[in-house]
């Protein structure tokens, strides 16, 4: 590294916990097995590292092999890129519950939009493992160590992702960084499969410099435990623990209004969202941060049993009110208002709709990208 150089964030995946109570899949343990899983750098460099988390296991994780290459398509990677990763020099790690580890760095060239490949063999039983459980990728599963082999052939497809929060990239010093903070609406979940058209995706394509970095947890919210720690809480780590970060986004909102319907804890009020977005802003400006957050999104068609539509359709949109006119971010991308069904305000316009009512297909996500003020973002 050279003064014309730093580490900065190529990606990140926000994690959570297998023991919450509130779960949208299943947690799942490793024994004797690779896990090979696609990260798609929203940025590159000359060289990289991987950050390798054991958060919330309960006993010590041992990586006893780890290697990454360039992606060639599915399961198979490029064989001559393929790259072992060392930790203080040693080909095997063990990370101590509630620890991580970044990987020593490795003379891998990348770009922005390359799917890396991460390849983790678990030899021992490893309990309920640390994930992103609703990343639009898929981990594949296989037995044995076969880190270091091209093709997976046959292996278990799991769509979620295990042990790892990012890759860090060498590059031109003084490159802006963003991060995007919130629930669903940033990690993907409604877009296609393993396609990166994720709204974090969209909107990098918009950009000539810099590049947004994805901390999206689906279920998440702002001001309450589970699904995640919330976005309150998170935002020392995932945010002001990113190397490089200068700028935030920020979704929030739909689940603190509803997912506590399935566990009976009451709606958000109006209040409570405007004092957190607040509180959001000011640690933001506190350090030295731009802050850009978007209105809340439309979901009176969700077609799941037990949520508080009707009730908290009016809290939506007083704070979406307060949003469009308040002046405690440095800008606001009206998403609400890029998505919603004109003739059914509180609705998804059916062309944007996954069909599940609360959440954006591929063509919904591009439209909530480009309500974002690019000129503003890295000014």
């Amino acid at each position: 590294m050279s003064d014309t150089t730093a580490w900065v964030a190529g990606f990140r995946s926000a994690v959570i916990s297998p023991y919450e109570q509130v779960k949208l899949s299943e947690s799942r343990t490793f024994a004797d097995q690779t896990v090979r899983q696609a990260l798609h750098l929203a940025g590159g460099g000359e060289q990289l590292r991987v950050r390798l988390t054991n958060l919330y296991g309960r006993e010590p994780l041992v990586i006893g092999a780890a290697h990454v290459a360039l992606r060639k398509t599915g399961n198979e990677i490029i064989a001559e890129t393929d790259t072992v990763l060392r930790f203080d020099g040693a080909d095997q790690v063990t990370i101590p519950a509630g620890g991580a580890v970044i990987s020593d760095p490795v003379e891998l060239a990348v770009a922005a939009g390359t799917d890396l490949t991460l390849s983790l063999y678990l030899p021992e039983q490893t309990g309920l493992a640390t994930r992103s459980h609703e990343p639009s990728e898929i981990a594949y599963v296989a037995a044995g160590n076969v880190a270091s082999q091209v093709d997976l052939g046959a292996a278990e497809e799991v769509p979620a992702r295990f042990y790892v929060t990012g890759v860090d990239v060498l590059a031109p010093a003084h490159t802006p960084i963003a991060v995007a903070l919130g629930d669903s609406w940033f990690e993907g979940v409604g877009s296609t499969m393993s396609a990166n058209r994720r709204s974090v995706d969209a909107l990098n394509d918009r950009l000539d410099r810099g590049w947004v970095v994805n901390q999206g947890i689906g279920g998440n919210r702002l001001l309450t435990n589970e699904i995640g720690v919330p976005g309150l809480d998170r935002f020392s780590r995932d945010v002001l623990d990113v190397p490089g970060v200068t700028s935030l986004l920020i979704n929030f909102g739909i689940n603190d209004l509803i997912l506590g319907g399935m566990s009976g804890e009451p709606p958000a009020t109006t209040e409570e969202l405007i004092a957190g977005f607040t509180e959001l802003a000011r640690r933001a400006h506190d350090a030295g941060l731009t802050i850009h957050a978007a209105t809340i999104g439309p979901y009176a068609g969700c077609v799941y049993p037990g949520m508080p539509i009707e009730q908290t359709l009016p809290t939506r949109r007083e704070v979406n009110e307060w949003l469009r006119g308040t002046d405690v971010f440095d800008a606001v991308f009206d998403v609400a208002r890029a998505v919603e069904d004109p003739e059914r305000p509180d609705f998804i316009r059916p062309a944007y709709d996954s069909g599940d009512g609360m959440h954006l297909n591929d063509a919904g996500y591009l439209a909530m990208a480009e309500t974002v003020d690019v000129a503003a973002l890295f000014r």
